[in-house]
């Protein structure tokens, strides 16, 4: 026989998982119990509705990196060549702040040393060697094109963005 939960009394349980008695006091607090569970999952569910779409681009922006940083891993410096283990950035050849079209485009973006990326600003001189290099003359004017074109993501486009990169993240590893 198991133990209410709340008042410790042996009690026959009607159900398998049961963890309460009978007794009012106790139903009371199973039914409490109930309403902090439902009460949290409603909660979750309304803060996802009302991410806005700054947040959701962050999050986004997160999930990308980590792909990069992740299929980049072991991979030389775009920049200066020198090879990436531990701590390295992901390095946007067309910066995600002025150019929204290219900031989830895998092309622009590759695994850079954090001298190159942060001390150097990216050291984009070498970033464009680098770059033409990995993905050849064609896909740079590509990329050119892309990068000067206006956009903005809507909240369903940022939650695709951050599915796809979650799954992408999971696969790599």
């Amino acid at each position: 026989m198991p133990r209410c939960k709340n008042c410790k009394d042996k009690f026959e349980a009607k159900h398998f998982n049961q963890k309460y008695c009978f007794k009012s006091e106790c139903v009371k607090v199973w039914v409490e119990t109930a309403k902090v569970k439902n009460w949290k999952k409603e909660k979750k569910k309304l803060k996802e509705e009302l991410e806005t779409v700054q947040s959701l681009t962050k999050k986004a922006q997160r999930y990308f990196n980590s792909f990069i940083r992740r299929r980049d891993q072991n991979k030389n410096c775009i920049s200066c060549d020198t090879l990436l283990t531990g701590k390295f950035d992901a390095g946007h050849y067309f910066s995600s702040g002025t150019h929204k079209a290219v900031t989830f485009d895998e092309r622009n973006v590759h695994g850079q040393c954090v001298a190159c990326n942060q001390h150097k600003h990216g050291n984009l001189l070498n970033y464009q060697i680098g770059i033409e290099k990995r993905i050849g003359g064609e896909e740079l004017i590509s990329l050119h094109e892309e990068a000067h074109k206006t956009r903005k993501y809507t909240r369903e486009e940022l939650k695709d963005i951050i599915e796809l990169y979650k799954q992408k993240v999971k696969h790599i590893q």
